[in-house]
C-alpha cells in the first residue's frame, strides 16, 4: 500500500488553445485554483506565455499574502517548426488559409511535449482545451483525468450538441433567411440559416467538431467559465439530459488581479491612460464602449456605418479599433465623424489592445457594443453593463440568444451572416446601430428594465465567486473530488 503524503498539494496542468480568448480565462482560472492551495502549471509556447505573463505574475504576487495560496508555473515549450514565420504562434497572427493549415499542423505536433510533461510530472489532472481533441487519448494513456475547457457558455455548448446530434440545417429550406429550430433544448432556440455553419459546405470543420465532441464525452468532465445563477436551465440539461459532468467556476475575470494589463501581451495601447482620464470627465452611464475582440474583421463599409451609428446615437463612446480594422481610417471614416473625433469631447478611439474590464467597470460606461464572444459577454455581465449584440461567427450567435432572449440584458443590431463569408455579409446601417444603442442606454422604461437586469446579474456574478457562492463551492468540490481520486489510486 502506498502512503499518501498529506502535505503534497494537488497538481493540475492547464493546457489552453493558442488564442487570447482561450489563454486569458485559463490564466484567471489557474489563479482561482492556486488560491485554494492547488499547484497549477500552464503549458504553452513562448509568444502565448508572454500574453499571460503579467496576469500570472500579479496572481503570484497576491498569493504571498494568502496562507494557502501557491504560485502558478508557466511551462514553456517551443511552437513546432511548420514553416510559419518566427513568432506566429497564435490565432490572431494568421493571415491566410495556408498559415491556418500550418498552424493547426503545429497544434497537432504539440502532443509530443504534452505527452512528455505528463510522463515527467504526473499531474493529478489536466484541464485541456476542447480544441486539443487528441489530449483525451493522451491523458488516458498516462492515467490522468482530462477535463475539458473551451471558454464558451453552457448554453452554446448545448446548442452545439443539438446541431451535431440532429443536424437541423440539413432539412431546412435553402433560403439564407429560413429559420432553423434547434431540437431537444430546454428553451426554444431558432437561428437564421445564414447565421449557422453549413455542414455540407464545410465538411472538414463539421468533422472536426464531431471529433471534438466525441473526445469531450470521453473526458472526466468539463470546467466552465460561468456560474449557476446565469445558466441554471442549461446546466440541468447538460448534466441530466446529456449526462455530462460540469463544474462552473466563473466569472474567472473576477479572480484577476490584473485588470489594467490583463491579456496585453506586447503591452497596452498608448491610448489607454488617456482613456481613463477621458472617462473620468463623463457623467455616470453616459458612455457606450465598442469592442469586437481580437479575431473579428470589418470591411470599410461596415466601419463607416458603425461610425455613423455612434455619431447618430448622441452618446459618448470609447471605440477599440484593433485587429478589426484592416484599412486606413481615411478610407472609411466619414467627414463628420473625423470632425467629431478631432474635437475629442464625445468620442475616444483606442488603437490596439484595451483594458476592457477596467473600462467596463468605470461608472461612466452604460453600454457595450460587443461581438458576443463569451469572455466579453461575461465581462459585461460581471460589470453589470447591458449589451448591444453584434455576433460574427463561432458561438457568438448562440451567446446573443442567451443575452437577448433569455437573460434580457441586451438588444441585437440584426447581425444575420456568419462572418467567414466576407463577400456575402450584409452591412448593418448606422440608423439601426444608433437605435440599438438607444434601446439599452435610453431614458425610458424599456432601457431601464434592461439596465436593472444587468446590474442584478452583476451582483449575482460577484456573489458566485465569493466565499460560499456557487462558483467558489464548485472549485472546492472539484478539488476535493480529485484529491479523493488520488487517494484511491494510490491505495
Amino acid at each position: 500500500m502506498a502512503i499518501k503524503d498529506e502535505q503534497q498539494p494537488l497538481h493540475i496542468l492547464f493546457f489552453p488553445f493558442l488564442a487570447p480568448g482561450h489563454l486569458i480565462p485559463i490564466a484567471d482560472m489557474a489563479a482561482l485554483f492556486a488560491a485554494r492551495g492547488v499547484k497549477c502549471t500552464i503549458l504553452t509556447t513562448p509568444v502565448n506565455a508572454q500574453a499571460i505573463r503579467s496576469a500570472v505574475d500579479r496572481a503570484n504576487d497576491a498569493s504571498h499574502s494568502t496562507e494557502d495560496a501557491l504560485a502558478i508555473d508557466i511551462a514553456v515549450v517551443p511552437f513546432p517548426d511548420v514553416g510559419l514565420p518566427p513568432g506566429v504562434e497564435s490565432g490572431p497572427a494568421l493571415n491566410s488559409m495556408d498559415d491556418r493549415e500550418k498552424f493547426f499542423h503545429g497544434v497537432r505536433l504539440l502532443r509530443e511535449p504534452f505527452d512528455r510533461f505528463l510522463a515527467e510530472n504526473r499531474p493529478d489532472a489536466v484541464v485541456s482545451d476542447s480544441f486539443f481533441e487528441w489530449a483525451a487519448a493522451a491523458a488516458a494513456e498516462h492515467g490522468v483525468p482530462r477535463m475539458v475547457f473551451l471558454g464558451s457558455s453552457l448554453f452554446s455548448r448545448t446548442c452545439i450538441d443539438s446541431m451535431l446530434r440532429y443536424n437541423p440545417v440539413e432539412a431546412a429550406p435553402e433560403d439564407p433567411d429560413a429559420l432553423v429550430l434547434l431540437p431537444g433544448l430546454p428553451h426554444r432556440v431558432e437561428l437564421r440559416r445564414s447565421q449557422m455553419k453549413e455542414p455540407k459546405k464545410q465538411p472538414e470543420d463539421w468533422a472536426f467538431l464531431q471529433r471534438v465532441n466525441a473526445a469531450d464525452q470521453r473526458s472526466y468532465g468539463e470546467v466552465f467559465n460561468s456560474f449557476h445563477e446565469l445558466e441554471r436551465d442549461s446546466l440541468e440539461h447538460y448534466t441530466t439530459t446529456l449526462g455530462r459532468r460540469a463544474w462552473l467556476v466563473g466569472p474567472v475575470v473576477l479572480a484577476s488581479k490584473d485588470a489594467a494589463t490583463r491579456g496585453a501581451g506586447n503591452g497596452p495601447s498608448p491610448d489607454t491612460d488617456g482613456c481613463q482620464q477621458w472617462l473620468d470627465t463623463k457623467p455616470e452611464g453616459s458612455v457606450v464602449y465598442v469592442s469586437f475582440g481580437t479575431l473579428s474583421h470589418f470591411l470599410p463599409p461596415e466601419l463607416r456605418e458603425l461610425a455613423r451609428g455612434l455619431d447618430m446615437s448622441g452618446k459618448n463612446f470609447v471605440w477599440v479599433i484593433g485587429g478589426g480594422a484592416d484599412t486606413e481610417e481615411s478610407e472609411w471614416m466619414p467627414d463628420r465623424f473625423a470632425e467629431l473625433m478631432a474635437r475629442g469631447d464625445r468620442g475616444f478611439i483606442i488603437r490596439g489592445w484595451a483594458p476592457q474590464m477596467l473600462i467596463l467597470t468605470h461608472p461612466a460606461v452604460g453600454g457595450f457594443v460587443t461581438h458576443c464572444g463569451w469572455n466579453s459577454t461575461l465581462e459585461a455581465v460581471s460589470a453589470g453593463v447591458p449589451m448591444v449584440t453584434w455576433p460574427r461567427c463561432a458561438d457568438q450567435f448562440y451567446n446573443e440568444k442567451l443575452v437577448v432572449e433569455l437573460l434580457k440584458v441586451g438588444v441585437g443590431v440584426g447581425s444575420m451572416d456568419y462572418a467567414s463569408k466576407l463577400e456575402t455579409r450584409r452591412v448593418i446601417g448606422g440608423e439601426v446601430i444608433a437605435e440599438a444603442i438607444g434601446r439599452v442606454m435610453g431614458d425610458n422604461e424599456y432601457a431601464e428594465a434592461i439596465q436593472e437586469k444587468a446590474k442584478a446579474l452583476g451582483e449575482k456574478a460577484r456573489r458566485a465567486v465569493a466565499k460560499g457562492g456557487s462558483s467558489y463551492d464548485d472549485v472546492g468540490r472539484l478539488v476535493d473530488e480529485l484529491m479523493a481520486r488520488r487517494s484511491s489510486v494510490n491505495v
